[in-house]
């Protein structure tokens, strides 16, 4: 009865601190055809439980936390190159190792109960040293430290003293001087800018942390275009921030939106017939064959009888993978992993099961970014008499002896997640005489069974959060093995020389030198068949004509400031 209680008044406090600063929104006027108001619908599969930016840890609650808290840098995904966000400007060393960033002025958090009065106040240097420290620390709540305790001065001293509260004076390596907070790290790292434009670095004020504590995950305080109205088991509901810094090229303060609200998809059928019906505005991750089924043949688009919509698609810096627990038989044997790896046809499964969506992970690990080539990297076609073989020196001949187990997988039946792994199962049955069974579950629940031991193999996916190979082979360096994150190194993988060459990659400067490394890093997961790469994708998403100026990027983000909605014409 408390817990239900206590629920109601957030909730309260949620809507009453958005109501702030009310404006009429029908009564703004937009320059250059735009036009304010109107709610944008969509759906998720997964359950968004966590809106502060350093515990968001999957790509579903980083799209909406991103609405809501911003990055100090980011990508113009036009030119692929780190612009100014939060921070008015940036200048690297000529070492690459102190960045120095000067914080914009008139951005204000939104308005919130933490703050006295409950207006929102102006962002300092100083907030953004905090997040920063925040983002190094040891609390629980913390789930990227490791993008940062290895490069930052200080930090991983400060991550040790901060595993219960923070410590005075923070991380040595981050200070303000005058408008700017200065970073110095303790190697050179050419990329590093790139790491500043994660969206789990967002920055947030003291206020809020010290007010909510751990239960900050549900009352998120950003600078972002939109604040949290309402969070239920339903649904998401985001509202215009009216104080917003950000205009668009015509002038117009932006979001255009009133509200976004999110809502929960039993299943991809579903989510596409809400989409026919109008309920929806937007579909992530169309399958391709179910288009013409669910929305309607040619005949009936000449007839005025479907939603008239576009499909976009991008090629995405994203991986999908089979991951295997390397500290537990049967994976903990290196002739099974390069068996099952042998073992599989990805063309196959692209062409025959996936109706030619997605590209076969014939190469490294990596997928193409920039200057980086997978091509360089040998990796695995079928060849089963070699898995066989392999199979056999490690105990199993014809698979004789090799426990079933289940593959933990957070996908829907039916969907394209779903039909991958079941050509998987299908193949290793047919190929190696192994028998998989596909457990069907939530992305919490998979990772509670990968922490806790119990999955041995599991369903793995990675989008890069900055466009450098360095995001992808950082998965596996063996620092992060018992990391308090849960997205990595969770096959506990541990090679001095992987760690070495990645090291060597990150401080070097020339551009082809760094690349050669990458390769060498890339290839060597392939030589220990780390993981069982799969198939790289493209990310396909398809949006109702009425609304305006969406775009979508190779790293699968969402930015819902600048559409607006325009209806047609009757």
């Amino acid at each position: 009865m408390f817990k239900l209680f206590l629920l109601l008044v957030t909730s309260v406090i949620l809507v009453s601190s958005c109501s702030e600063n009310e404006v009429d929104i029908s009564q703004l006027k937009a320059n250059g055809g735009a036009k304010y108001g109107g709610e944008f619908r969509f759906m998720s599969s997964e359950k968004i439980n966590c809106l502060f930016p350093v515990a968001t840890a999957d790509v579903y609650n980083q799209r909406i936390a991103g609405q809501i808290f911003e990055s100090l840098l980011s990508i113009d995904f036009k030119t692929n190159k780190v612009v100014p966000n939060l921070a008015s400007s940036f200048t690297i060393s000529s070492d690459a190792k102190t960045f120095t960033l000067k914080i914009k002025e008139g951005v204000f958090f939104h308005n919130d109960a933490c703050f006295s009065g409950g207006d929102g106040r102006e962002l300092t240097p100083e907030d953004v040293k905090y997040a920063l420290d925040f983002a190094c620390s040891g609390l629980k709540v913390n789930k990227m430290s490791w993008m940062l305790v290895d490069k930052i001065k200080g930090a991983k001293e400060f991550n040790k003293k901060s595993k219960n509260s923070l410590t005075d004076g923070g991380v040595s390596g981050i200070t303000v001087k005058d408008n700017s907070v200065i970073i110095e790290l303790v190697e050179s790292f050419v990329g590093f800018d790139k790491i500043l434009t994660h969206s789990s670095l967002g920055i947030f004020p003291k206020e809020s942390f010290e007010m909510y504590k751990n239960d900050v995950v549900k009352h998120p305080v950003g600078t972002g275009p939109f604040c949290l109205e309402s969070i239920s088991s339903k649904e998401v509901l985001l509202k215009r921030n009216n104080n917003y810094w950000k205009k668009d090229d015509f002038g117009n303060q932006l979001p255009f939106l009133e509200k976004v609200r999110m809502t929960y998809s039993t299943d991809k059928k579903s989510e596409l017939m809400a989409f026919r019906n109008k309920k929806i505005d937007l579909v992530l991750e169309i399958p391709v064959d179910e288009i013409e089924n669910i929305l309607g043949s040619l005949e009936e688009a000449q007839a005025g009888m479907t939603v008239k919509h576009k499909i976009d698609s991008k090629n995405s810096l994203s991986v999908a993978y089979l991951g295997f627990a390397h500290n537990a038989e049967p994976f903990n044997n290196k002739n099974v992993r390069k068996a099952f790896n042998l073992a599989i046809d990805r063309n196959q499964i692209v062409n025959n099961y996936l109706k030619g969506e997605g590209y076969a992970c014939e190469n490294g690990f990596v997928p193409n970014i920039e200057d980086y080539t997978t091509e360089k990297v040998n990796g695995y076609k079928l060849n089963v008499s070699l898995a066989k073989k392999l199979l056999a020196e490690a105990g199993y001949p014809e698979g004789k002896g090799f426990p079933v187990l289940d593959v933990y997988v957070n996908a829907q039946s039916g969907n394209s997640i779903f039909m991958l792994y079941e050509a998987i199962k299908k193949q290793l049955k047919s190929n190696l005489n192994i028998t998989v069974n596909l457990k069907l579950c939530s992305l919490d629940e998979r990772d509670k069974a990968i922490s806790s031991g119990k999955a041995k193999m599991w369903r793995g996916g990675w989008i890069a959060d900055y466009p450098d190979p360095e995001n992808f082979l950082n998965l596996f360096a063996s620092k992060h093995i018992g990391s308090n994150s849960q997205t990595m190194n969770t096959v506990k993988f541990n090679s001095p020389e992987y760690d070495r060459l990645l090291n060597l990659a990150t401080k070097e400067k020339n551009p082809k030198t760094r690349n050669d490394y990458f390769v060498k890093c890339d290839q060597i997961l392939i030589d220990e068949a780390v993981v069982m790469p799969l198939i790289n994708d493209d990310f396909i998403t398809m949006i109702n004509s009425k609304i305006k100026n969406f775009e979508t990027n190779s790293m699968e983000t969402l930015d819902f400031s600048k559409i607006f909605i325009k209806e047609p014409k009757k």
